[in-house]
């Protein structure tokens, strides 16, 4: 099971999750690669900066729909699959769930043109356990604002489109439960990541406890 996804609304904390995940993993002797979407390759970094640039605001649903696709289809051609093929566990902060639920469900596009979108991005490069990060979105609202810089453009959509967001990804986890789970977002970061790492323990990917604080203490080290 070396693919892994992390899923949920803007200010969930799934990048932190994504940072110990991937700590913790590596600590207990996988071999890890981390990645990010949009973004992780030069081509979908450039694709990344389009996306959330607060002046394309006259990007329209479809263009977006399709810089997404894009970016994630260079981002499997060039590093996951890949790595996937090496037997490298991939952890990756965002993937098609995602269009699925920005795109599909609080755009404008329909949740069929994002699906059959991101098929033709990752033909069977698919997760074997997505997590999603849930939470009420005044609560990650409130929890943004307290991040330093202006929100991108995705963040400047608004409460109403993250609830609509938020209610996508429950929709997935709904039909999808034997790859997709649902995580209690709104708790620490410590009992979120007790609850993460349960769920990569029943799929089969177990960390040790020794190596689960290992990971904690990483990100709370002071950096320099």
């Amino acid at each position: 099971m070396p693919f892994i996804t992390l899923e949920g609304i803007d200010g969930c904390g799934k990048s932190t999750q994504a940072r110990l995940i991937a700590a913790a993993l590596a600590h207990a002797g996988h071999d890890v690669l981390s990645l990010r979407e949009p973004g992780g390759v030069a081509i979908s970094e450039k694709i990344r900066a389009l996306l959330l640039d607060p002046e394309n605001d006259a990007m329209c649903d479809a263009c977006e729909l399709l810089l997404y696709e894009a970016a994630r289809a260079q981002l499997v051609h060039e590093v996951i699959r890949p790595a996937l093929n090496a037997g490298r566990v991939v952890v990756c902060d965002r993937f098609f769930d995602s269009t699925t639920a920005y795109q599909g469900f609080a755009g404008t596009s329909s949740r069929e043109a994002a699906e059959t979108a991101n098929a033709l991005a990752v033909s069977d490069c698919v997760p074997a356990l997505t997590l999603v990060f849930d939470i009420d979105p005044e609560l990650a609202a409130e929890r943004a604002d307290t991040r330093a810089g202006a929100p991108d453009r995705m963040e400047a959509k608004g409460l109403d489109y993250q609830r609509r967001v938020a209610e996508g990804f429950r929709a997935i986890a709904r039909e999808q439960p034997g790859r997709v789970r649902l995580i209690d977002a709104s708790q620490t970061v410590d009992a979120v990541f007790a609850c993460a790492l349960a769920e990569l323990a029943s799929a089969g990917l177990a960390v040790s406890a020794d190596d689960a604080r290992s990971a904690l203490a990483a990100l709370m080290a002071p950096t320099e």
